[in-house]
């Protein structure tokens, strides 16, 4: 299985782990699994289009998926995902 890097922004919806093991051979696979475990994460990810939020980072590896193959991308045992929704606006 992968090791999805969980951000402090999803953390509550997964009970609180900085990391977890999440079985798939590509990113589409691994984010269904992820989402079948913990459907909260998919309410904050996905649109009402069931297409990821345009905010939402993914990379394998360090690598931006938008930059490899997409949620078509391969993902290996040892691979290691990070999730990460983009932050933006703040206090005046």
């Amino acid at each position: 299985m992968s090791t999805v890097r969980v951000p402090p922004v999803l953390r509550a919806a997964v009970g609180g782990v900085r990391e977890l093991p999440v079985p798939g051979s590509t990113v589409a696979e691994v984010l269904q699994s992820l989402y079948a475990a913990h459907p909260e994460v998919r309410a904050q990810l996905v649109g009402d289009d069931g297409e990821l939020h345009r905010f939402v980072n993914i990379y394998v590896n360090d690598e931006d998926v938008r930059l490899l193959g997409w949620l078509d991308t391969s993902v290996d045992d040892s691979d290691t995902l990070l999730i990460l929704p983009a932050m933006a606006g703040g206090a005046r």
